[in-house]
């Protein structure tokens, strides 16, 4: 028998049935993606497919009764015979939803990757570029493996795990926490995309100097020349938060994480003792992923600060890295040290645009 099949044969012994396949999947992916990135020489391989796979792991436990008993082809998704009959043969209402609200996140996502040109296979991320540059090579190479290729990985099967969830509880019918998560996530995607097309928008105007004019509803800002030299955006929603697109991915991921959790038929936690982290199982997918935004968005940052020192230092002072409701209170502290008109005039000074000339 061929090395795989044995591996995968091996590690399935000590899963539940319904995550034979996805497991399988991920275990695929990452060899995949860990292979390419070393043949090209570009580690943004996962990145290619993040908009992708949270949605076909979403998708697989969404349509367990759709999927035949054997695949088709290797790797092609199956309901195991294992699986319980009610599962197997019944769709879940709630799992459906949360189904259709990920391939919308999928699609605003893929829209906004296509057009920043990362499904080109020679781009990469730049953030990987100075990653090489501050660390030796041997170690970039662990880096790719351990977290590029193999974390993220298992970080995207996390997301997928609400929808299994919600595939196990079987509600006749959508309950109320279903109609209000889910609205609260159709607002979250419709402000990120906002954000998306401010700073893509802003990004333009940067590189180009030209305010295009067909521009998405929030978008149609009237960028000036000191809004370039700045070099970053600071109007419109990231006038409140450092990261307003980051804020509202992790958001929408702990909407859906929720689904399950605070539906009538939630999960049937153990009776554990107080100091026991068990409980939290069903919070892993959104905590795993703020945890990683978090972490990411602080290199993000240092970055940005070496490339400028003094405009960044005074972002990070007046504005929020996610949360937009502390910024307020940001300018109220620095209102009270005497600081909030010079910070101000740095980050919010516009000048003239060209459609005011």
């Amino acid at each position: 028998m061929a090395p795989l099949p044995m591996f995968f044969d091996m590690i399935q012994k000590g899963l539940q049935p319904s995550f034979w396949w996805p497991v399988k999947f991920c275990v695929a992916t990452t060899l995949t993606t860990y292979v390419l990135s070393v043949i090209t020489g570009n580690v943004s391989q996962v990145d290619r497919v993040w908009t992708f796979l949270p949605t076909i792991y979403t998708a697989y436990f969404a349509l367990l009764p759709f999927w035949p008993k054997e695949p088709l082809l290797y790797l092609w998704p199956h309901t195991p015979t294992e699986v319980a009959t009610e599962v197997g043969q019944r769709y879940s209402p709630r799992a459906l939803l949360m189904l259709g609200l990920v391939t919308i996140w999928m699609c605003r996502l893929s829209y906004n990757t296509w057009r920043r040109g990362l499904f080109n296979l020679h781009d990469e991320d730049y953030r990987w570029a100075i990653l090489r540059k501050r660390i030796p090579a041997w170690f970039f190479h662990v880096v790719n493996f351990t977290f590029i290729a193999i974390i993220q990985n298992i970080i995207l099967f996390l997301l997928g795990l609400p929808a299994h969830t919600a595939a196990f509880q079987q509600p006749a019918q959508l309950s109320t926490s279903d109609y209000i998560l889910a609205t609260l996530a159709l607002i979250d995607i419709a402000v990120e995309f906002v954000a998306d097309n401010q700073q893509y928008s802003f990004q333009t105007y940067k590189h180009t100097g030209v305010i295009e004019t067909n521009e998405w509803p929030g978008a149609n800002i009237a960028w000036t020349p000191e809004d370039a030299k700045r070099g970053f955006v600071t109007r419109g929603l990231w006038a409140w938060s450092r990261h307003p697109n980051f804020f509202c991915e992790q958001t929408f991921w702990v909407i859906i994480t929720l689904f399950p959790v605070l539906a009538p038929e939630s999960p049937k936690l153990p009776a554990l003792p107080v100091s026991s982290i068990t409980p939290f199982w069903p919070l892993a997918p959104a905590l795993v992923l703020c945890t990683l935004f978090f972490s990411s968005t602080l290199f993000t940052e240092s970055i940005s600060r070496s490339k400028y020192p003094e405009g960044y230092a005074a972002y990070q002072q007046r504005v929020a890295m996610f949360v937009p409701f502390l910024t307020p209170v940001w300018g109220l502290l620095l209102k009270l040290q005497g600081k909030k008109e010079k910070v101000d005039a740095i980050l919010f000074a516009r000048g003239e645009s060209k459609k005011d000339q």
